[in-house]
């Protein structure tokens, strides 16, 4: 239960100013068809997180512990940093891809894009070399991922600018330098050990 629970909470928080978000935005204002939207956005975010999961299990398989201590740590440490670097969106992707696979093939393929090599997949992957549990930590993260995109996507951009990004994605990054410094002194909490 702790994984699905950190995996949410962090996502959500990583997410809020996020490209991806921004990309809500911009699919919203653009086709104004809000669930073949969140239907794109939850299969993308599904498989890519799927995906991601794997590879931190597989990770965390493979590798002691004492070097998983070390990657992690960084890892979340690096993420805190990276919060604090505002995303860009890249409108092209989702441009090309509306007219010839409608608004749910369009949104499917711009969000499994923009979540290639962004912080949320690179989350994921750390997250689930920290758990045991794989399917708790993609259901997190894919909930996570949810909770900051649905909103976007039926209240659009009005509720966008009336969220204190910069706040959040503070908070989001001392939880992320935290983890990480923990890590990396070994005392993480059993909360967070997953055991």
């Amino acid at each position: 239960m702790e994984a699905l629970l950190i995996s949410t909470g962090i996502v959500a928080l990583a997410e809020i100013g996020d490209k991806t978000q921004l990309l809500s935005l911009f699919l919203a204002a653009r086709f104004k068809r809000p669930l073949p939207i969140i239907f794109g956005i939850f299969f993308a975010t599904l498989v890519n997180h799927a995906l991601a999961g794997a590879v931190g299990a597989w990770l965390s398989a493979r590798l002691g512990p004492d070097v998983m201590r070390w990657i992690l740590g960084v890892s979340f440490v690096a993420m805190a940093v990276w919060m604090l670097i505002p995303d860009k969106l890249d409108e092209d992707d989702a441009k090309r891809a509306a007219p010839r696979f409608g608004i749910f093939g369009a949104t499917l393929i711009a969000f499994f894009l923009a979540e290639m090599g962004d912080k949320t997949q690179f989350a994921t992957v750390a997250l689930a070399a920290r758990f045991d549990s794989l399917a708790a930590v993609v259901v997190g993260t894919t909930l996570g991922m949810m909770i900051a995109n649905v909103p976007a996507v039926l209240l659009g951009d009005a509720a966008a600018k009336r969220l204190p990004v910069r706040l959040v994605h503070a908070v989001a990054a001392l939880i992320f330098a935290c983890l990480g410094i923990a890590a990396l002194w070994g005392t993480v909490p059993a909360v967070l050990t997953g055991q």
